[in-house]
């Protein structure tokens, strides 16, 4: 591949059925992932060009990385570079793919006589594969790997690093079935691959995700598969077959762009009842743009001005953007009570407490009249969490931002004890 007026590209490092891999001599660290016309079936027993698959399968990637990175997932991903390329962080690989099933099809029905197509997996099933096409890829377990003892980059796969792909590969998955679920999308199954960064020793996802990487069924339903299936079950490759084939690609491709939309407007108000509280709020806004929510902050106080709570209440109740209000006063709390006595929307009580008399005053956002549904939550961070919890239900982007939050805290806490097992051997 000849040298981009952007990117001083260096040799090709690897190549697969479906792309090339290129250093950057002017980026260490980072490479050009070029992605090629070729479909392939079979371990590349089956083999054709697609005009344009490689525009239509690096544009389905890009995407998909993008909806991830955004989410809270590492990634070897940096950005798309062109229509048919994208830069990424230079990893060796874990010669393993990840399959991740919620819905039983194809080769796992072969391997496991008796069970139905359509059998649905709750929780969902995980299986490894060895990357060996001499081999046609044998199934391994979790022993074949942990034995294998694979060291890439200074980095020894173990217990820890196999946990960490198992957990990470059922998240990944759950955050694109959620995100294809508002296309009236079933994602049936996936395989992804994860790489080592070479700079940083640690394991993020890496390789493509595109339509050669998962099932996708629209209305759950099989006859309208749209992925790469469509050309492993072709009779005969005829250009007329190839055509349509491309047509399925090009319509993953297009749906792909509308995942990273969200699906619904949102906002956290915080009404504190004094400037005072400034900081305690400013967590909660910090908090709440983690998950990508807008949060306003007012002031304003339900002992010395209701009339103006309730004017601030029906300002935020007019619009009818989805409002999730956040109560913020010491002492005793009129705020919350006032609020949930007064609205339908959601309202949160997250007092700043005081080591001389929080003690006593928590009572007032706990101790509520009857009729009155607020909660109280007397962490800032854990307040924008829970109305995030409550967005996500209808928003799958702050569903999705959730789900690698919870990720992220579990590496981290496997990460840690990893840590401290070595410091006291």
């Amino acid at each position: 591949m000849a040298s981009t007026p952007e990117l001083k590209v260096g040799q090709k490092l690897n190549e697969g059925k479906t792309k090339q891999i290129f250093e950057l001599l002017d980026q260490p660290g980072l490479v050009l992932v070029q992605s090629k016309d070729q479909i392939t079936a079979g371990n590349a027993v089956r083999k054709d060009q697609m005009e344009g698959k490689a525009a239509i399968a690096n544009k389905t990637t890009s995407c998909v990385f993008q909806l991830l990175q955004e989410s809270g997932i590492k990634t070897a991903f940096v950005k798309q570079h062109s229509d048919t390329a994208f830069i990424a962080s230079r990893c060796e690989m874990i010669p393993i793919e990840w399959v991740c099933r919620r819905v039983a099809t194809g080769s796992f029905l072969k391997r496991n006589p008796g069970v139905k197509e359509g059998y649905r997996f709750s929780p969902l099933k995980m299986e490894m594969f060895f990357k060996d096409d001499a081999n046609n890829d044998p199934q391994w377990s979790e022993e074949q790997l942990l034995e294998a003892k694979f060291c890439l980059a200074g980095l020894t796969i173990g217990q820890c690093e196999v946990d960490i792909m198992n957990r990470s590969t059922v998240a990944i998955f759950e955050i694109l079935e959620k995100a294809w679920a508002t296309q009236n999308c079933t994602l049936v199954d996936m395989k992804i691959e994860f790489g080592v960064n070479v700079k940083t020793q640690e394991i993020v996802l890496a390789d493509v995700i595109d339509n050669d990487s998962w099932r996708l069924w629209p209305a759950g339903d099989r006859s309208q598969q749209k992925d790469k299936q469509v050309y492993r079950d072709l009779k005969e490759v005829t250009p007329e077959a190839m055509q349509m084939v491309k047509k399925n690609f090009e319509w993953v491709s297009e749906r792909v762009k509308l995942l990273l939309e969200p699906q619904a407007s949102s906002r956290v108000v915080v009404l504190m009842g004094s400037t005072s509280d400034m900081a305690h709020c400013e967590k909660i806004r910090k908090a709440c743009t983690s998950y990508g929510i807008p949060c306003i902050l007012r002031v304003t106080s339900a002992h010395k001005g209701p009339d103006e709570t309730l004017r601030i209440k029906a300002e935020y109740e007019g619009d009818g953007i989805p409002t999730v209000f956040v109560a913020v006063a010491g002492r005793s709390n009129g705020l919350g009570p006032v609020m949930s006595g007064n609205t339908a929307y959601p309202v949160i009580n997250c007092p700043p407490l005081t080591p001389d008399w929080g003690s006593q005053d928590v009572w007032s956002s706990l101790r509520m009249p009857s009729g009155l549904g607020c909660s109280t939550i007397l962490s800032p961070e854990a307040s924008a969490q829970f109305a995030a919890q409550i967005f996500g239900l209808s928003d799958h982007l702050v569903w999705c931002r959730l789900r690698a939050s919870m990720l992220n805290t579990w590496v981290s806490l496997k990460l840690a004890d990893k840590k401290l097992q070595a410091c006291s051997l």
